[in-house]
């Protein structure tokens, strides 16, 4: 049984860290519901763009001699955008469409067992000790699905931590923490890197005479895959020995004991859903290689293609037949109108979350109309250049703007478009390799996204963990993520410092310094 960390230590053995974390819940949970937090930040980025626009606010888009005018949101301009895009900054809003869709398929693939028989299966039958670690291994190699991995990879992750007699938030809250913090790391490579790739391009032609640099997509591969490594074994660490510990024993928990084995019939049928699920995936990968294949990028390019950002409806597809074909093996499934019902069932929990992203689209697409978010990346990249940066001490500073930054724009490849161009060629400058600060900028682009609202998955997981802590408000969720973020920023720092001070390649060619 699951026990509270206060309850099994004395008074006083974790002063500090307690104190600090029950400060955050505290404040957390006194912020007003996200519909309500959200409709004020509106209101907020409205006054403040108002200001700044009839001041004659601009900036220049650093590497180029475009001047961008901020837009005020309470003028006639503003209001005009406002009330013709309403609609489309919702409908159109890239989470939105991506959620529900997942939610659809992997509901469908809950509701008829298949999900519980595939964990009971594979990793739920590794031994209960490796599973925190195996949780966080697998989770931080997601970013290749796109965001459609924190639809998928948490709850399977509590699925497996509740089968194993563990704590399933433990399982979510773990998983989404190192899918999240760890975003860019990694042995798999995706539209991210082929995103960052063309950016750093761009960034370091700026400088004439640097023609040879390395700048494909694969220069920061050795660091991102080493990375992996070291935030699994921190993560999975985190989520044994401090984040379980202090969970509640929640409801709907499950023990391991009490999950019956699969029987024969189920055992059959999930094979055969295997070999269906194996027959879409192999046909997916055939349409992708083939030459001349339609999903194939320019010039028959295979990372920046069709094929990766059709990703979330081939998952659907993926998740879905099989979830159909087990569900009538069983009987779980005994009409065609159970599979519609299925996926009617799974949207309902949704509700809460589909009103919330209304109005944090309204906020997110002012943001950026305003143009507010690139004066304020713009400024503060300037100020942080203006100091003087040199050698590991500047590369620890671009760093912690990046992780700043990161609290307001959500977008990796949006930031690293507006910050490449001003510190790829400082750093240049100074000696450094582009692949150098692209490793900086993925540390600080991931990490801190486990605790600003602007990061919309982390509504999703509180609906998620919800279904075990109906009560949990979004300041305890800040609280259990907050956690992981100081290791994560501690430990992948080091591991760039050690491939600088040692001088290792990045990736393939990819050395630290230019000469």
């Amino acid at each position: 049984m699951l026990t509270s960390m206060t309850a099994m230590k004395p008074e006083g053995a974790e002063p500090r860290q307690g104190r600090l974390l029950r400060v955050v819940e505290r404040a957390g949970n006194k912020l007003p519901h996200p519909v309500l937090l959200f409709a004020g930040l509106l209101v907020l980025v409205g006054v403040g763009s108002t200001a700044l626009a009839l001041g004659g606010a601009s900036v220049t888009i650093p590497g180029s001699d475009e001047v961008v005018l901020v837009h005020g949101l309470f003028t006639g301009e503003g209001l005009r955008w406002l009330l013709t895009n309403a609609v489309t900054n919702f409908t159109g809003f890239p989470p939105l469409g991506t959620v529900l869709l997942m939610v659809m398929a992997v509901g469908t693939a809950e509701r008829s067992g298949l999900l519980r028989a595939t964990v009971q299966s594979t990793i739920g039958r590794a031994p209960r000790s490796v599973i925190p670690y195996a949780v966080a291994f697998v989770s931080l190699q997601g970013h290749f699905m796109g965001d459609v991995v924190f639809l998928v990879v948490p709850p399977l992750a509590a699925a497996v931590f509740r089968n194993a007699g563990r704590n399933p938030v433990a399982g979510l809250i773990g998983s989404f923490a190192c899918v999240s913090a760890g975003y860019a790391s990694g042995f798999t490579v995706g539209t991210l890197d082929a995103l960052y790739a063309g950016i750093t391009v761009k960034a370091a032609a700026i400088l004439p005479g640097y023609d040879t640099v390395a700048t494909h997509i694969l220069i920061n591969y050795f660091f991102t895959a080493t990375s992996s490594l070291i935030l699994a074994m921190v993560g999975g660490f985190i989520i044994v020995r401090v984040l379980e510990p202090r969970l509640p024993r929640p409801e709907g928990y499950i023990d391991h004991e009490a999950e019956s084995p699969l029987t024969g019939r189920e055992i059959q049928a999930l094979v055969i859903a295997a070999a269906v699920g194996s027959i879409l995936v192999v046909a997916a990968l055939a349409t992708w290689l083939v030459p001349g294949s339609p999903l194939r990028g320019a010039n028959g390019a295979l990372i920046a293609s069709p094929f990766l950002s059709s990703i979330p409806p081939m998952l659907f597809v993926v998740f879905l037949i099989p979830a159909i074909v087990y569900g009538f093996l069983v009987g779980s499934f005994t009409r065609t109108e159970d599979v519609p019902n299925a996926m009617g069932e799974s949207l309902k929990a949704m509700s809460g979350y589909i009103v919330l992203m209304f109005f944090v689209a309204q906020m997110i697409a002012t943001f950026t109309w305003s143009n507010v978010g690139i004066l304020l990346s713009v400024k503060l990249a300037t100020a942080l250049e203006a100091m003087g940066l040199d050698g590991f001490a500047g590369i620890t500073l671009f760093i912690l703007l990046i992780c700043i930054l990161n609290l307001f724009i959500l977008s990796g490849s949006a930031m690293w478009s507006l910050v490449a161009p001003v510190f790829i060629p400082t750093f240049m400058l100074l000696g450094l390799s582009p692949a150098v600060t692209l490793a900086a900028f993925r540390i600080g682009d991931s990490t801190t996204a486990l605790v600003t609202p602007m990061n919309v998955y982390l509504f999703l997981i509180l609906a998620m963990m919800q279904k075990y802590e109906p009560k949990t408000r979004f300041g305890t969720l800040i609280s259990r993520t907050s956690l992981f973020v100081i290791p994560f920023i501690v430990a992948w720092t080091l591991v760039l410092a050690i491939f600088y001070f040692l001088n290792l390649p990045l990736g393939p060619g990819a050395a630290v310094r230019l000469h």
